[in-house]
């Protein structure tokens, strides 16, 4: 499946900051039509007046937390341009700490935000598409969706869950013309980890180093459109760097990976 991005209507959460507006970019300079979600309205807009073409950009602010305002939100977006031809889900915060002191509350939070939302909305679109049957879910996971390390426990299990359910999804929709591609990022410099909720719900509130050498946003944009422009059902994004080498290794040579697991602490 080749993905021709001009004149679509493209709707990306998290689109305030990081890949997310870096991809608002690159898809405005395709020719997409646009609706940007997240919670800063005030940003949307500063991103909005950013784009090549902002009068066929809406803003829509978004709560992730707030499930109960999907559908209502979903039928606000249809409404923008008359239909929805691609979801990206890419909101979401990033997690820090050890398994054994990270609270029942902070796991609840990452897995509602980072999976739970991204069902949720997918539910509140998928009729949209079915009835259309055309539609494409691009799912924003993570290297940590596929591997396991050290102070990531949360975050990677709602990353591995969003495989579980949208790799079934693909097998269920492909035949209505419904797409799916699963993205798993490497380090890709945003301010993720300032934002990355530790053992007690604080935010990290300093930046990651492995994140400060990563791949900048506007090259992972430039990377995304790629791979969705071809169709795939799962790519890295990133750097050839440990991280690409942690999923090679991984899939290839589990054991030697499951070694290597307890040293590689983030930094």
């Amino acid at each position: 499946m080749r993905y021709d991005f001009n004149d679509k209507v493209i709707w990306i959460t998290g689109a305030s900051s990081g890949i997310g507006e870096a991809l608002a970019y690159a898809m405005s300079n395709r020719g997409a039509k646009l609706i940007l979600s997240s919670r800063r309205e005030d940003e949307l807009e500063r991103v909005r007046l950013g784009c090549a073409h902002p009068d066929g950009v809406k803003v829509i602010p978004l709560d992730l937390m707030d499930s109960s305002m999907f559908g209502a939100k979903t039928a606000e977006a249809i409404a923008a341009f008359g239909q929805i031809d691609m979801m990206i889900h890419n909101g979401g915060v990033s997690q820090r700490g050890l398994a054994i002191e990270t609270s029942m509350e902070v796991q609840r939070r990452v897995m509602e935000l980072d999976y739970f939302s991204y069902v949720g909305l997918t539910q509140a679109v998928l009729p949209h598409f079915a009835y259309r049957k055309a539609g494409y879910f691009v799912v924003m996971s993570s290297v940590m969706g596929k591997v396991g390390t050290p102070l990531r426990s949360a975050y990677a299990a709602a990353k591995h869950a969003l495989h579980g359910y949208f790799d079934c999804l693909r097998a269920e929709v492909v035949s209505q013309g419904i797409g799916v591609t699963l993205l798993t990022p490497g380090y890709i410099r945003t301010n993720i980890a300032l934002h990355a909720v530790t053992r007690d719900g604080s935010p990290m509130g300093k930046a990651s180093v492995n994140i400060e050498k990563g791949l900048s946003a506007d090259k992972a944009a430039a990377q995304i459109l790629r791979v969705v422009g071809r169709g795939k059902y799962e790519a890295y994004i990133g750097k050839m760097g440990p991280e690409r080498m942690a999923l090679w290794l991984n899939r290839w040579f589990p054991g030697v990976f499951t070694r290597m697991a307890p040293k590689l602490v983030p930094k």
